[in-house]
């Protein structure tokens, strides 16, 4: 059989050339290897539990990524982010949370290890307002950590607006459709990490079994 050196192999040629194209336009870091992309290792935010650490296999959440934390009602979602918060403040980090259900229990918080003093907060009245924060404090590069509580709360403009029986439907579903699309653009190049908490719901009339 015939060997084929790798410098005349024409398949490599090609993607080397397309490889240094791509760089000249997009810069160098725009493609590579992933074996030789060292600064690609992603670091993590403990969340203050040993063995939730452990489970999620790196040791906490991944820096510069969007996070869901969800599961049913009072099943300590809330409590989770704000110990996420805590260990930012613990490590000299700023944090941010947008408490669109405004339920925030600043005492709650103080005790399990949030800086009431130093997180940032907002109350926004609309899902759009909640959302434009977001991507403002994304996009300064200033903020570790940002904490969204909740997505069910996210209501947008034109529901709020509206009459009661006014019908939106996929209003919510397109917004935040369209926040994801531009936060996980801009995520991985601010570090900062952003933290959806979601809740789950049962369809009415689904019968299971």
């Amino acid at each position: 059989m015939t060997k084929v050196s790798k410098l005349s192999n024409p398949k490599i040629k090609a993607a080397e050339t397309a490889i240094t194209q791509i760089r000249e336009r997009f810069g160098d870091n725009a493609i590579m290897k992933l074996g030789d992309a060292t600064q690609m290792k992603v670091e993590v935010i403990p969340t203050g539990c040993i063995s939730l650490d452990l489970a999620l296999g790196v040791g906490g959440v991944p820096k510069g990524r969007v996070v869901e934390l969800y599961g049913p009602e009072a099943s300590g979602k809330t409590t989770l982010a704000q110990h996420i918060v805590a260990e930012v403040q613990k490590r000299g980090g700023i944090a941010a949370f947008v408490d669109a259900e405004h339920a925030l229990d600043p005492e709650y918080a103080k005790r399990i290890g949030v800086n009431v003093e130093e997180l940032l907060i907002s109350q926004p009245d609309t899902g759009e307002q909640a959302l434009d924060i977001v991507e403002t404090l994304v996009r300064s590069g200033g903020v570790d950590v940002i904490v969204i509580d909740s997505v069910a709360a996210l209501t947008p403009k034109a529901e709020i607006e509206g009459e009661m029986g006014d019908m939106q439907m996929g209003a919510q579903a397109r917004l935040m459709s369209k926040a994801l699309r531009k936060l996980t653009a801009i995520v991985g190049k601010s570090g900062t990490t952003v933290i959806f908490i979601n809740q789950i719901r049962q369809k009415i009339g689904v019968m299971f079994g």
